[in-house]
C-alpha cells in the first residue's frame, strides 16, 4: 500500500502537468472502486480548472473551480501522466483529459482506491474531518502525542498508526521510527514518558523526511509506462529484516504480529 511519502511524491509528480489546466473530459471505465464513483461526476468536473494539487493524509485533492476531486490510491492504485492517445490496459479505470494534451490515468488492480467529488469544505468531508495532524507539520509534536496517549492501553505501534492520532505513519515507517527511538513496539502508549514521546515524534519526522528525500529521484517515473514510484530505496533498520543482525548491536531482528500487521524490532536496542 502506498504510504504518505509515496503519495506525496505522486502529488509532486503529477502537479506540473495538471496545475492550472482545464479538464476537457473524463472517461470512467469502472465505477466499482472502494466507494463507487458517483454518477454525474463527468458533468461535475468537465471544464473545471485545477487550481492546486494538495495532499491530506493519503488523499490527493485536486482543487477545482467549484469543488474538489478526491483521489485515494488504496492498496494498489497509481496515477500516470500520459499522452491522450496512450494504450488502454485492463485495470485503467479513469482517464482525466486536460487542455494541454495530457491525460491523468488512474489504474488500480485491486480496486480499493477511490475517485470522488465534493463541493463542501474539505475539512468537513467525512473522510477528512476525523483525521489527526500531518506528521511533518508544526502541529505534530511529542507533547501532543504524550497528551493523547494518557490512559491509553494500546500498544505504541498501533497508537501511532491510528490516523486520528497522526496521519500517514504507515507500517514501514512506524517500525523504523520506533527502532530509531529505542521504543519497544509492544509497550503501551499511556506508559511512555513525555521525553520518549518527544523523541518518537522527532524520529517519525526524520524517517518520513528521509523517505521524501529519496523519493525526489523518482519524479520522472510519472511520465514512464509504469508511473509507480514504489517504495523508496533506502536503508531500513528493522522492517523486513527478521533474523538478520541488527545494524547497531548485531542481535537478530524479531518479528511479531500486531493488529494484523508485521512488526519488526530489535529486542536489545528496543528493550523495555
Amino acid at each position: 500500500m502506498p504510504e504518505l511519502p509515496e503519495v506525496e511524491t505522486t502529488r509532486r509528480g503529477i502537479q506540473p502537468y495538471i496545475h492550472h489546466q482545464r479538464i476537457t473530459r473524463i472517461v470512467i471505465r469502472h465505477r466499482g472502486l472502494r466507494w463507487p464513483i458517483p454518477e454525474g461526476l463527468e458533468d461535475c468536473v468537465t471544464n473545471q480548472t485545477v487550481h492546486s494539487v494538495e495532499r491530506r493524509a493519503k488523499y490527493l485533492l485536486l482543487h477545482c473551480d467549484t469543488g474538489i476531486l478526491i483521489i485515494h490510491l488504496g492498496m494498489s492504485g497509481r496515477l500516470r501522466v500520459l499522452d491522450n492517445d496512450a494504450h488502454i490496459q485492463k485495470h485503467d479505470h479513469v482517464d482525466i483529459y486536460f487542455s494541454n494534451g495530457h491525460v491523468l490515468r488512474f489504474t488500480d488492480t485491486r480496486r480499493f482506491g477511490a475517485v470522488l467529488w465534493t463541493e463542501e469544505a474539505i475539512e468537513k468531508h467525512p473522510l477528512i474531518s476525523h483525521l489527526g495532524p500531518e506528521p511533518l507539520s508544526e502541529d505534530f509534536t511529542g507533547e501532543l502525542l504524550y497528551k493523547r496517549a494518557k490512559g491509553r492501553k494500546t500498544p505504541i505501534k498501533t497508537f501511532i498508526m491510528n490516523g486520528e492520532i497522526v496521519v500517514g505513519v504507515g507500517n514501514i515507517y512506524a517500525n523504523e521510527a520506533l527502532f530509531m527511538s529505542g521504543i519497544d513496539p509492544t509497550k503501551l502508549a499511556g506508559e511512555l514518558t513525555k521525553a520518549k514521546m518527544i523523541e518518537l515524534a522527532k524520529m517519525i519526522k526524520k524517517v518520513l523526511e528521509k523517505a521524501l528525500l529519496a523519493g525526489g529521484t523518482t519524479l520522472r517515473d510519472f511520465r514512464k509506462s509504469d508511473g509507480n514510484p514504489g517504495y523508496f530505496a533506502q536503508e531500513l533498520f528493522v522492517y523486513g529484516r527478521e533474523g538478520q543482525p541488527c545494524l547497531i548491536c548485531q542481535t537478530p531482528i524479531s518479528q511479531i504480529r500486531q493488529a494484523q500487521r508485521a512488526t519488526f524490532f530489535c529486542s536489545k536496542c528496543q528493550g523495555k
